[in-house]
């Protein structure tokens, strides 16, 4: 049976006024969703609002049938979550860490939890590790611990924060995959991220947040395709005619073999120098934030 995340008019407000969640309004699935976002944007607030660590002030949270809040405790029996400053415990190996943490668990037959532990391990590829302590292990090594407690009970519920932020490609790609096994089995897996690849490798759904706000809702495809005609591209010197130009929307800049490319939002053409470009996900993101780019 598959699992339902109901948000409803989330909100936020911390003591120094900072406004971090404005309203918020989801619908998810069993499956793997995709949130994506700049630093600042709302995301960690909302991963720790619907796994029961921060209430909001204002709006509900539910999964299956169950209120966050008050029973807090009951979700998190049934969530797994990986925050995106995940500490260790350097002199310890990894079997004791999760031993720890699966105790905490509600793990409390022995033999259950070293069976758990090593399953766990073996999911992530650490077993070959087990003797070494944590605070000896390479940055992707302790991601993949991150994740290991995560998915200790094999949760109906996981919530990852930026998982794959600074991994090289390989140890990105364990990641990925061991969250498309937890979502192929059933689970309701949240992916927040700033990295847009990400999502386009692995959502079927996905949500654009800003200033904690909700900017756009979809399938990473249909996002893509309603800017269908609407992207453009120039090479060089053409950027410089779009300082003055109001019905331009900046979406990206970067030098492409020492030259600065940039692709912009227009209905038309927006003049010598430009071609259209087919949209990518990047471009959709974009396109949905709440603040448009600088063009100078």
């Amino acid at each position: 049976m598959s699992s339902n995340l109901y948000i409803h008019a989330v909100s936020k407000t911390y003591p120094d006024g900072t406004q971090a969640l404005r309203g918020i309004d989801l619908a998810i699935g069993a499956g793997v969703f995709g949130l994506l976002g700049p630093n600042g944007a709302g995301k960690s607030t909302l991963m720790r609002s619907v796994v029961g660590i921060q209430p909001p002030d204002v709006g509900t949270i539910e999964f299956d049938g169950r209120t966050v809040y008050p029973d807090s405790m009951g979700v998190r029996r049934r969530c797994g979550f990986l925050p995106q400053d995940f500490g260790i415990y350097p002199e310890v190996t990894s079997v004791e860490f999760l031993d720890h943490v699966a105790r905490l668990r509600g793990f409390t037959d022995a033999r259950q939890r070293k069976k758990a532990v090593h399953a766990v391990l073996g999911e992530v590829h650490l077993e070959q590790a087990i003797g070494q302590k944590v605070g000896g292990y390479s940055g992707g090594m302790r991601r993949r611990l991150g994740l290991a407690q995560a998915l200790l009970g094999k949760p109906e519920l996981l919530v990852v924060d930026e998982p794959t932020a600074g991994l090289d490609p390989e140890e990105r790609f364990r990641i990925i995959a061991l969250l498309k096994r937890s979502a192929d089995q059933g689970a309701v897996v949240i992916l927040s991220t700033h990295i847009v690849s990400d999502v386009e490798d692995l959502c079927k759904s996905m949500a654009v947040i800003s200033g904690g706000r909700l900017c756009g809702v979809g399938a990473p495809q249909s996002l893509t395709s309603a800017l269908t005609g609407q992207v453009w591209g120039a090479m060089g010197q053409s950027v410089q005619q779009l300082s003055q130009r109001s019905d331009i929307r900046l979406l990206s800049r970067r030098y492409l073999g020492g030259q600065e490319q940039v692709r912009v939002l227009a209905t038309s053409c927006p003049g010598q120098g430009f071609l259209a470009q087919t949209p990518t996900l990047e471009d959709a993101y974009f396109s949905l934030l709440e603040q448009p780019q600088p063009i100078l």
